[in-house]
């Protein structure tokens, strides 16, 4: 199977083997070493995470970052947590920013199961909102959202379809996720729901009842049906194998070469 653009989660304290990967699979970096509170706070550490990485001899070129996601609700009615929230993305994109980064990862984080209608109907007008500032505000970076504990795929694709003919917001489909919080009965309702939208996607194996983050191949997941997803639907989305680590990603990235 053939990915135009696939990354792994670099290892900081294994760099030099997260390095040996990307040379050997041409794969790209989905940094994680900054959605953490702790580290965003820690000025010290934060700077030296950062430099380190641009400092980096050899350091894939194309390379995406996951944002700050707990407890980020830039939709939320109240306004000081709008305003912590905003503090927390503003910092993802100035780092995504500063490490050359095309994209920035973030959450729906809405509360699932929550269906008054004002309710999803606010998360998406504040959200189009909120967003649209922000690729006005950093023109040079993509942001896409990525389902997490959404129970149906219709409030991000309904989010997605505002931003329409806007390349520069997007989903990222976390296949893994949809079948895990989701429904895996009803994969290629998500899928061909988010497929008009999705420009990135996050996967790993599960046993469709937890967040395993299993090596593929290694859960219940039909990768064999990822691949036709992928080939028709959206053949020019980056992948992040979503597994944390050097092991499990070798494991993945020679699984899904074979497909």
């Amino acid at each position: 199977m053939k990915i135009n653009n696939i990354l792994i989660i670099p290892d900081k304290d294994n760099i030099d083997e997260s390095m040996r990967l990307c040379e050997t699979y041409h794969c790209g970096f989905e940094y994680n070493d900054f959605f953490l509170p702790a580290v965003l706070d820690d000025k010290a550490f934060l700077r030296d995470t950062i430099d380190f990485y641009k400092n980096l001899d050899g350091c894939p070129k194309f390379c995406t970052s996951h944002g700050a996601f707990f407890d980020i609700t830039v939709f939320s009615e109240d306004a000081m947590i709008r305003k912590v929230s905003d503090y927390r993305v503003e910092q993802s994109l100035n780092i995504a920013e500063e490490l050359g980064a095309k994209a920035v990862v973030f959450h729906t984080n809405y509360i699932p199961n929550f269906n008054l209608e004002s309710y999803r109907a606010g998360f998406v007008a504040r959200n189009f909102e909120y967003w649209s500032a922000k690729l006005d505000k950093h023109p040079d970076i993509n942001i896409y959202m990525e389902n997490m504990y959404d129970t149906d795929w219709t409030l991000l694709a309904s989010l997605a379809k505002r931003f329409e003919p806007d390349a520069r917001f997007g989903v990222c489909l976390d296949y893994a996720h949809a079948h895990v919080f989701g429904n895996a009965a009803d994969i290629d309702g998500w899928v061909n729901g988010l497929a008009p939208y999705v420009r990135h996607l996050h996967i790993n194996d599960n046993d469709f009842e937890s967040d395993l983050h299993l090596a593929l191949g290694e859960g219940n997941i039909d990768w064999n049906r990822f691949r036709d997803y992928y080939q028709t639907l959206f053949p020019n989305a980056s992948v992040l194998i979503e597994t944390g680590k050097p092991e499990k990603i070798k494991k993945s990235l020679e699984f899904i070469s074979c497909l």
